[in-house]
């Protein structure tokens, strides 16, 4: 019938309208699946692209810490070998001036730069600063050394600048090494300073052992410290064995007290060390 017939034929057109709009679904699902692994295809290439990038990042940093490293190494050795050579120069002159007859005095004159350093205010110290204290009671006898590598330094000066400092430190390492004591390491750097240390820090020649303590505590010596510094005083005419000989006669004499025994016909003993240096053999602690 017309009615089944066109019910038929609306049925038929139903069917493949749907199937149509299916196949028109599906296809629009594959396409977009296709795309989508098309863009994963491609986000994945940029990735392994981006992770190759990043592994070759640790390679780059450490080629360029390599060169860094190789350049200031090769800045560090030729900094010491630029220091080395000018210390050279500098201990040659020294040597052309030196003598034992000196020693002692170049010895002192370490000594009294660096012992105005007081740990707890930072100052003074090994500075040059003696240059500018020659006039004090405690420096008298010391502006021979001074004058001794003023030579030494109007010849340096023409061709490299060097500190007093450095002069004086590398002057007394030498004169000890001159007179049999042990080679002294010395490194340049020291600044000098342009006036004098502050009055009053070098021990006095009449402190007691407990003072002497207090003085070199200030300036970040133990006791043993002490005791061994005060060794230098083997060099010079103080009564301690041989003036230009460094050795341990200083300790020798002193534990045989010679001050004590003095007779009628012998007051040489009187005249051994400073009663600072006989202080040390009267204190338990610096025996």
């Amino acid at each position: 019938t017309p009615l089944s017939k066109g019910c038929g034929q609306d049925a038929s057109s139903h069917r493949e309208r749907k199937f149509m709009l299916r196949a028109r679904c599906q296809s629009k699902r594959i396409t977009i699946s296709d795309s989508s692994r098309q863009e994963f295809a491609d986000g994945t290439s940029c990735g392994r692209r981006m992770l190759s990038l990043i592994a070759c990042f640790p390679v780059v940093f450490i080629e360029n810490d390599v060169r860094i490293f190789r350049s200031n190494y090769r800045s560090k050795i030729h900094a010491v070998e630029v220091e080395e050579a000018e210390k050279q120069a500098i201990i040659t002159e020294i040597r052309k001036v030196l003598s034992k007859a000196k020693a002692a005095g170049l010895l002192r004159l370490v000594f009294h730069d660096a012992g105005t350093f007081d740990m707890s205010k930072n100052t003074g110290g090994m500075n040059g600063s003696i240059i500018y204290e020659l006039d004090r009671p405690e420096n008298t006898g010391l502006i021979r050394s001074v004058k001794v590598l003023e030579k030494v330094k109007a010849v340096l000066d023409v061709t490299m600048q060097v500190s007093w400092a450095d002069l004086i430190a590398l002057a007394g390492a030498e004169a000890v090494a001159l007179c049999g004591g042990p080679t002294i390491p010395i490194s340049l750097g020291r600044r000098d300073t342009n006036s004098p240390d502050p009055d009053g820090e070098l021990p006095l020649e009449s402190l007691n052992a407990a003072g002497l303590k207090e003085c070199f505590q200030r300036k970040g010596f133990s006791t043993q410290d002490l005791v061994a510094l005060s060794g230098a005083h083997t060099l010079g005419n103080k009564g301690f064995g041989n003036p230009t000989s460094f050795d341990n006669s200083y300790f020798h004499t002193l534990l045989e007290k010679p001050w004590l025994k003095s007779s009628n016909g012998n007051e040489m003993g009187k005249m051994v060390g400073l009663p600072s240096d006989r202080a040390l053999i009267e204190d338990d602690e610096c025996l």
